[in-house]
């Protein structure tokens, strides 16, 4: 049982956390109470660093989802969905080097390493027409020289490359850093790709497992939208990395009204409402009915 827990910056669990932690606990000790009884054992991982720094890569790393038959959590949305679609992701800071020179006294003797930062992002920029729409590249500038009398001889920016699988990834990250290289090229400057570690991998639901997870869900009095209607998108997660590992869920339930979204004051506000009690409640109650479904008739 998945318990994640982390918060974000600045506005707290408006990605619902506090929820996945809590009905993931619930879960847990209820479908533990059974374990004895119908043969089967639970354990409850609280797994940091969702939001960035992929906690459960290095969990599996580590063997944290050894001798697991499944892995299961609830995320809290708008909706109750029993999947959704995430994208497989890698991020990456640039570094450009160039060369420091006054702006006005010796222009000529500068090599602007904004510029080499600023052509690369308009590159990146040309490149979004013509990649598939299922793929996303954006990122920021990091540090861009400090007076403008001064040729930059720094400049940095963090990028952020998502596609639909780990292939689709791989290609669009070479495209991508020939984007990014191309700037360094036209401005005379030297680039340095850091990789951020880890990657994640795009969700990878078991079917069977979600139809029990959504029976349960049904019998709690929460309707399901169709996540083809719905069209919902909810960025990377990590939860992807296991589920290309062991048979896997990460269903939405819903604690806010349609078009509140994640990542936002307004849904840290419901996150920690009494709808959000009421999720973790029905949340709870449906993984662990989930887990003895599964050791009464294994999947």
């Amino acid at each position: 049982m998945i318990c994640e827990y982390d918060a974000l910056p600045g506005i707290g669990h408006a990605c619902g956390h506090n929820v996945i932690a809590a009905a993931g606990l619930g879960a847990g000790l209820a479908a533990a109470s059974m374990a004895a009884e119908l043969g089967g054992r639970v354990r409850i991982l609280g797994t940091p660093a969702e939001e960035g720094g992929g906690g459960k890569v290095f969990m599996l790393r580590e063997g944290a989802f050894e001798g697991l038959d499944a892995a299961m959590m609830i995320h809290p949305a708008d909706h109750n969905l029993p999947t959704l679609t995430t994208l497989a992701v890698h991020c990456l800071k640039v570094h450009y080097t160039g060369v420091a020179s006054h702006a006005a006294a010796a222009p000529h003797l500068g090599r602007n390493a904004l510029d080499a930062a600023v052509l690369g992002y308009m590159n990146v920029a040309a490149l979004r027409q013509h990649i598939r729409s299922d793929e996303r590249v954006h990122g920021v500038f990091l540090n861009a020289g400090e007076a403008p009398n001064i040729v930059p001889m720094a400049a940095s920016a963090h990028w952020f490359v998502r596609a639909a699988t780990t292939q689709q990834l791989e290609e669009l990250k070479a495209r991508v850093v020939d984007c990014l290289a191309a700037g360094a090229l036209a401005a005379g400057c030297v680039m340095d790709i850091e990789w951020l570690d880890p990657a994640y991998s795009e969700m990878s639901d078991n079917d069977r497992l979600l139809s029990r997870y959504q029976e349960n869900a049904e019998l709690l009095g929460r309707p399901f939208a169709d996540p083809e209607v719905v069209g919902y998108v909810m960025g990377s997660t990590d939860m992807g990395n296991v589920s290309q590992v062991l048979p896997t869920i990460h269903p939405l339930i819903a604690v806010a009204p349609e078009g509140v979204s994640i990542h936002t004051p307004e849904f840290a506000a419901f996150a920690c409402s009494d709808a959000g009690d009421g999720a973790v409640i029905d949340g709870a109650t449906a993984l662990a009915a989930t887990v003895i479904d599964c050791w009464l008739d294994p999947l």
